[in-house]
């Protein structure tokens, strides 16, 4: 994202109010790694490792002018200059390319490594995948499901949009609300009805085994902020 990462505190705080689902780039001469088949292709719902070891999901690819991106949540990437496409990170994926939060709560990874596939697509679980076709804003009764790191694949219905959500980080405008349930670590994770985009998964409430509300990102607003197509 953009600043240094939320301190230990703020994290504290944001787990107490919500449970968090929920850099400039740096040259190398080193020639890269080339990728192993578990890493040849990076879709959404996909994890990237930080540099520092943390690690962030993609929610969409996208394009701009022929060069790829990832997008993903502001609050997981602040701070994060490389990312790599294994835990081990011996595989360089890309670098971040812009991001804010709060505010906003976004990020845009830009994918460098040629050895790697970004496939508009997203990853569903034990080897499924979902074409992702176009992005739209969400309507309130609209069917919605999204792919968490670990809550899985969760569906549900569109409860609220324009929603403003204060963490202790700062309050994040604009989000929508879904009755799909998340965990924490699902941040990042994408949200879509059919083959639409519809958002960027940047928190909740409550967990899969007690229900839950799901907050997102509109993944339009991202795609404007940053002159980004899907494909």
């Amino acid at each position: 994202m953009r600043r240094p990462p939320v301190p230990a505190t703020v994290l504290a705080l944001l787990a107490a109010l919500a449970t968090v689902l929920l850099g400039a780039p740096t040259a190398s001469a080193a020639p890269v790694p080339a990728a192993s088949a578990a890493t040849a292709a990076v879709r959404g719902g996909d994890v990237l490792y930080g540099g520092d070891g943390r690690r962030c999901t993609v929610a969409f690819n996208a394009r701009r002018d022929g060069a790829y991106h990832g997008l993903v949540a502001g609050h997981c990437a602040g701070g994060v200059s490389t990312w790599y496409a294994d835990a081990a990170r011996t595989v360089p994926v890309g670098t971040t390319a812009g991001g804010g939060f709060p505010g906003d709560d976004h990020g845009v990874v830009r994918y460098t490594n040629t050895s790697l596939s970004y496939p508009g697509e997203v990853s569903l679980g034990g080897g499924a995948v979902r074409d992702i076709t176009g992005a739209a804003s969400p309507r309130v009764g609209q069917s919605v499901c999204h792919m968490g790191r670990v809550g899985g694949l969760r569906c549900g219905t569109v409860t609220a949009v324009n929603v403003t959500v204060n963490y202790g980080g700062g309050a994040v405008h604009g989000l929508f609300r879904s009755n799909a349930c998340s965990e924490p670590g699902d941040a990042g994770g994408p949200a879509f009805s059919g083959t639409t985009a519809l958002g960027v998964i940047v928190g909740g409430s409550g967990n899969c085994a007690y229900g839950g509300t799901t907050y997102y990102r509109p993944v339009i607003e991202v795609l404007a902020a940053h002159g980004l197509t899907l494909y």
